[in-house]
């Protein structure tokens, strides 16, 4: 069976790192919902990781929710860099004490 070309591919499954230190994502987090759509932004002048990748929610007014964990990065900001378009979907949510983990599928975008 042939893979339906229309389709984004998956690229990358992670959790996404720093939720802890958005401020004002506790309060959001009950609009957050499993499958929404999400966005990857380069942040290439980071001053502690070379391939730092910001993750924020999608639409008009986006929510910065945390970063692709260092280690796991490197791939995506290459393309990024490259100018390849990617998305990303919310695949995962639960409260673990005061932490709000939060899983994603980072996506190669096809046209």
């Amino acid at each position: 069976m042939a893979a339906d070309s229309a389709l984004p591919l998956v690229i990358l499954e992670c959790l996404i790192a720093g939720t802890s230190h958005r401020e004002g994502l506790k309060a959001y987090e009950p609009n957050l919902q499993l499958g929404q759509e999400l966005t990857v932004t380069r942040e290439a002048d980071s001053a502690y990781d070379d391939w730092a990748v910001r993750v924020y929610t999608a639409g008009p007014e986006p929510m910065w929710l945390g970063y692709l964990p260092e280690g796991r990065n490197e791939t995506v900001a290459r393309l990024l860099d490259a100018g390849f378009e990617l998305g990303g979907r919310l695949t995962h949510k639960a409260w673990e004490d005061d932490w709000l983990y939060l899983e994603m599928e980072v996506l190669l975008l096809k046209k």
